[in-house]
């Protein structure tokens, strides 16, 4: 239990690293933005998976309030989120931006599945690493749409994407 707490707090400090230090300045109120819109769909997400019983989180931080993570479900995804948007490689090609979201799921998957296999943060009960990677791979695209869509109308029809 104490190495999965601190695996908990290194991601945490890597996660806020990630975010502060890849965030413009200027686009801080975006990242609100981004970050809160993601916490929406993994929070629902998380929880639906939780009481369907396809994953559980023997080590979490709430454990008498919520039975998922809310490391994951509610900080860490969506952090990850800001990153994956405001980098975005919005002028390059389409190869460019198809790798970028293939990138983005296909690492996170891979750190879940390290995690489930060797600790006890996170348990698959009937769930497999590939719908951890369809589920990301959604909610990143649902994401950009929201934030492409934000910021369209926050400028008034001019992207400044």
């Amino acid at each position: 239990m104490l190495l999965e707490r601190i695996i908990l707090i290194l991601i945490w400090i890597v996660t806020i690293g990630l975010v502060v230090f890849t965030t413009p300045r200027k686009k801080i109120r975006e990242a609100w933005i981004i970050f809160m819109f993601k916490q929406v769909l993994t929070w629902t997400l998380g929880l639906s998976v939780v009481e369907l019983k396809l994953i559980e989180y023997p080590v979490r931080e709430f454990a008498y309030a919520t039975r998922t993570s809310f490391s994951f479900e509610y900080f860490i995804y969506p952090a990850i989120c800001i990153v994956f948007n405001l980098r975005f490689p919005k002028d390059k090609g389409p190869f460019h931006k198809l790798f970028w979201y293939m990138l983005f799921p296909s690492w996170m998957t891979a750190l879940e599945v390290l995690l489930e296999n060797y600790t006890q943060l996170i348990h698959f009960i009937r769930w497999q690493w590939y719908w951890t990677w369809i589920t990301l791979l959604v909610t990143f695209y649902i994401s950009r749409q929201f934030y492409l869509w934000f910021i369209k109308k926050e400028t008034g029809g001019i992207n400044s994407q």
